[in-house]
């Protein structure tokens, strides 16, 4: 695969999620151009594989309490 066609992480400040309610986390990352956004309960088990674009958001009561990318 060309380099150039990997796609890269919106430039965003993932820590400004924490605390948001989902729902307004949601929107506001796919606004700001994340291609891929998936809510977990925390300390979910998830597969380790990156993904350019995707920002994962754990889950407490309908509040963001971790964000990270891939």
């Amino acid at each position: 695969m060309d380099r150039n066609s990997i796609p890269e992480n919106p430039a965003d400040d993932t820590e400004a999620y924490v605390g948001q309610p989902v729902a307004e986390a949601e929107e506001r990352a796919r606004d700001r151009g994340w291609t891929t956004v998936r809510r977990l309960p925390p300390n979910a088990v998830v597969t380790m594989e990156f993904l350019a674009g995707r920002i994962n958001f754990a889950v407490t009561d309908g509040e963001v309490v971790r964000c990270w990318t891939g």
